[in-house]
């Protein structure tokens, strides 16, 4: 990355402004703007989170933050309600109180001096979350925003329910937020006699967001409050959507690109081969100038300025070449492709049949039987990579052993698959509830299997996920679902295969029945484009603002293992995440986190199933020094869930605060 320190602006950074909501409550923001803004006024972009700028976002916010400012930007970053610096409590993810604080935040920048009363909204996952919530709100001055690894549908694609599915990444990130919104604010901000009594007040009514979530599962109105899919047509800020092919939150843009262009709402997509980062400074590469393609949008938007993004194309997409599968890939070779219009003319769907000698164009019968073993899964990666570590799907062999497999004849020319592979089966269930996890793979002359895509269903939830209907064992059914959105080009000489299982361990949690499935006849519409020659279109290089001035301590590590005990049979997964620890020489505070997760199930007992993380969070300047504990357990019978969950907090090595939960909830056809 090129750091820009020749920034045609100078820029002053304020470190603690408050901002006073209606109710009393103060929001801690950071806000950086050229030196001169009072007397030459900016717009501004605002990012709402409860990541913490101090030290939380504060080596991606150096980057990005200066550089908005020193472009003629008011670039403002809010600490959420409960969260970092800021005042009050923070009762749940996208709360009606979250996005009216948001709004109120526009407001008070519409009306500083140094404001031009034009507002931008930016961020990835939570603040791409809140930014498209909040323009579907419509606040006076908000006319445009970014957001990135988000999504359009709280309940079909965040990080709790995939499918009807529940997600293994669901509990994991229940933990996580108990592990960051538990921390305190620093003293430094909130003055040496106030940050322990927010901090106490905090801990005291610091939700297990679990709870909350576990007794919602089925899309119901909790699910619908800030899913923008209810109604497009709120959304009226123009829409820059980007997103990765290694992210959890990869059908997004195309959702987005497609409804709101219907609408008349200007909008743009952008996908690269990237993990949930930044384009700037994702992973694997090729990264993109991110900040100057985001100059592009801000200046025509919030300045009037014409920088042609209007007549960009709908979709900027890297296609993927087909590469050997590692669960770390520092690089993805492919090209950029451009489609003027989304859904594409130039995208033809070609219907590939199922049957009992693999596929075929011409329709069949399969008449095949699958029930997988509750471990399958092992090779799939993980919903949500975001540490730059092992966590991309391997090679798919071991899991297509335990599904049913389809093989397509070997390819004579490449094959550009680019959108959404829509799969139908018709299939027989022995059990009322049911899994499908539908996997498209590339398979290599010598065997290889590389994941291209895949999709998973709650069988329960084939004619939709308001009310879930239990299978009828012994009744032909058709389901029909759409995979995830890819741009992937399949090389001559290769075979595509499609592997149909009925687990998909620990991406999803079993169903409460080890369920046999008869699959009849099956086929899988793809979405498949001329090949590309060569690129068309071109980003420029990542640039940057300074990176931040720290001092590492201790370098962040990845680890993920798979590995069965012989005594008991059991096949466990164990991750390891280390996020390093590192010092500000600006204000001299010290930060690390680490976590462990343990992931646990016997193949012949899906009732079996048993995950176990736990969070360390350290925090201190001098003498002053806090660590935060927490650690969770969930499992489940066929009836219920069962979860435990426990909080403790130090002060200068002693113990100032202890919690804990212990609950359960009915399995409501999941």
């Amino acid at each position: 990355m090129k750091h820009r320190n020749d920034l045609p602006r100078a820029v002053v950074c304020h470190e603690d402004i408050g901002i006073v909501m209606e109710d009393g409550t103060r929001l801690s923001a950071r806000i950086w703007l050229p030196e001169d803004a009072e007397a030459r006024p900016v717009p501004a972009i605002l990012e709402h989170l409860p990541y913490r700028k101090r030290d939380g976002t504060i080596a991606r916010d150096s980057l990005t933050m200066p550089y908005y400012a020193g472009h003629g930007y008011a670039a403002i970053r809010v600490d959420m309600r409960g969260n970092g610096d800021s005042e009050g409590l923070m009762e749940d993810e996208y709360t009606q109180q979250e996005l009216d604080d948001a709004c109120a935040v526009i407001a008070w920048a519409r009306a500083q001096p140094w404001c031009t009363g034009k507002v931008g909204m930016q961020g990835i996952s939570w603040g791409g979350f809140n930014s498209l919530q909040v323009a579907a709100l419509q606040p006076e001055g908000l006319e445009a925003i970014i957001t990135i690894c988000s999504t359009v549908d709280r309940f079909a694609d965040d990080i709790h329910v995939k499918g009807g599915c529940q997600l293994g990444a669901h509990i994991a990130w229940a933990t996580q937020m108990l592990a960051y919104s538990s921390r305190p604010p620093d003293p430094e901000i909130a003055g040496d006699n106030r940050w322990r009594d927010l901090w106490l007040d905090r801990l005291d009514t610091q939700p297990f967001l679990f709870e909350t979530w576990i007794k919602h599962q089925r899309r119901d109105e909790y699910w619908r409050h800030g899913s923008v899919c209810e109604d497009y047509g709120a959304i009226r800020a123009a829409v820059l959507s980007i997103g990765g092919w290694h992210d959890g939150y990869r059908n997004t843009i195309a959702h987005l690109v497609e409804n709101l262009s219907a609408q008349g709402t200007p909008v743009k997509g952008i996908v690269g081969p990237w993990n949930h980062k930044y384009p700037h400074i994702a992973a694997p590469e090729p990264r993109i100038g991110f900040l100057q393609e985001a100059l592009r949008w801000w200046d025509h938007w919030l300045k009037g300025a014409e920088t042609g993004v209007e007549d960009d194309p709908a979709m900027r997409l890297w296609l993927m070449d087909s590469v050997r599968p590692k669960a770390k890939l520092d690089r993805r070779p492919g090209r950029w492709i451009a489609e003027a219009a989304w859904p594409s003319p130039g995208i033809a769907r070609t219907v590939m049949h199922m049957g009992s000698e693999g596929m075929s164009p011409e329709p069949g019968r399969a008449d095949v039987r699958v029930a997988s073993p509750a471990d399958c899964g092992g090779c799939g990666g993980v919903f949500f990579p975001a540490h730059y570590g092992a966590e991309l799907p391997t090679d798919q062999r071991d899991d297509d052993a335990r599904s049913a497999c389809f093989d397509g004849v070997t390819l004579t020319e490449p094959q550009d698959i680019v959108g959404a592979p829509r799969v139908a089966l018709t299939l027989v269930s022995d059990r009322p509830q049911a899994q499908l996890c539908v996997r498209l793979c590339d398979v290599f002359p010598d065997g290889t299997s590389a994941l291209i895509t895949m999709g998973v269903l709650n069988l329960t939830h084939r004619e939709g996920a308001q009310s879930p209907q239990p299978m009828i064992p012994g009744e032909v059914t058709r389901v029909a679902f759409d995979l995830d959105q890819i741009a992937y080009r399949v090389p001559a000489g290769h075979r595509i295969r499609v592997a149909v299982s009925t687990a998909y361990w620990p991406f999803i949690w079993p169903a409460p029945d080890a369920a046999t499935l008869q699959i009849h006849t099956g086929e899988i519409a793809l979405p498949v484009r001329s090949p590309a020659s060569r690129d068309e279109w071109r980003f420029e290089e990542p640039a940057g603002a300074a990176a931040w001035d720290a001092e590492s301590l201790r370098r962040a590590r990845y680890s993920r293992v798979r590995e069965t005990d012989l005594t008991s049979g059991n096949v466990v997964m164990k991750v390891g995440i280390d996020g390093g620890e590192a010092r500000d020489r600006a204000h001299g505070l010290i930060t690390s986190t680490r976590s462990e997760e343990r992931w646990t199930i016997h193949p012949d007992d899906p009732n079996s199933a048993r995950s176990e993380i736990a969070w360390v969070t350290q925090m201190g300047r001098d003498a002053w020094q806090v660590r935060t504990a927490c650690d969770t357990v969930l499992s489940a019978d066929a009836a219920h869930w069962r979860w435990k969950a426990r909080l403790r907090c130090w002060e200068d090595g002693a113990l100032v605060f202890e919690t804990a939960w212990d609950g359960s909830a009915d399995r409501d056809e999941v």
